[in-house]
């Protein structure tokens, strides 16, 4: 359960380091910012995160972080209202990407998650492996009732490790991202606290 004294207007003051087989989620580094220019650049995870509208948009060479989203990265470890970590691969010591626990809501004790994941950092069990340390993280520590993530048809890699994770389908927002020449859904996907208590006493 949360601490006692856990304040709802700074759920994620406290950025925590969290371990695990294949990899190490952090607060970022500086380190971490020249890695991550590749990663935001890499064609794949501008389409799966819904960060483009076109193929060809998504093949833009972009290969460093602009002045902007560089700032914005180095105040994340900043942010008293949502948890920015870093994904290391244990192996290499490299940051392969990030995963977020953003939108929080005082009111109704939830938030959302998202997964960030380089070239290097997939097809090795490190999605699943991250996304099982962050829900863990969540829960424990805030009185969160709901988390809460939406994932794009074109992704069914990630719909499994969501689905493998105790994520529940809910339903799904039609023609959510136009892309090429046409529209694709969004599945809208969730965990409460009861069913995450359950599989975590399993």
């Amino acid at each position: 359960m949360p601490p006692a004294a856990f304040d709802p207007a700074r759920p994620f003051a406290e950025k925590p380091t969290l371990r695990g087989e294949r990899a190490l989620l952090r607060p970022f580094e500086a380190a971490d910012l020249d890695a991550l220019g590749p990663i935001l650049a890499d064609p794949e995870v501008l389409r799966l995160t819904g960060s483009v509208h076109s193929t060809a948009e998504s093949e833009h060479e972009r290969p460093e972080l602009d002045e902007r989203t560089r700032a914005w990265y180095e105040t994340r470890n900043e942010q008293v209202d949502r948890l920015d970590l870093a994904v290391v691969d244990a192996a290499t010591g490299v940051c392969v990407g990030e995963t977020v626990l953003n939108h929080w809501d005082a009111g109704n004790l939830s938030c959302s998650f998202r997964i960030l994941l380089g070239p290097d950092g997939r097809n090795r069990g490190i999605g699943s492996e991250v996304t099982r340390l962050t829900i863990d993280h969540a829960f424990s520590t805030t009185p969160l009732h709901r988390l809460e993530l939406e994932v794009f048809a074109f992704n069914p890699r990630a719909r499994r490790v969501y689905d493998t994770a105790g994520f529940v389908f809910e339903g799904v927002r039609r023609g959510a991202l136009r892309f090429d020449d046409g529209y694709v859904d969004a599945a809208v996907m969730s965990i409460l606290r009861p069913e995450w208590e359950v599989r975590r006493a399993q």
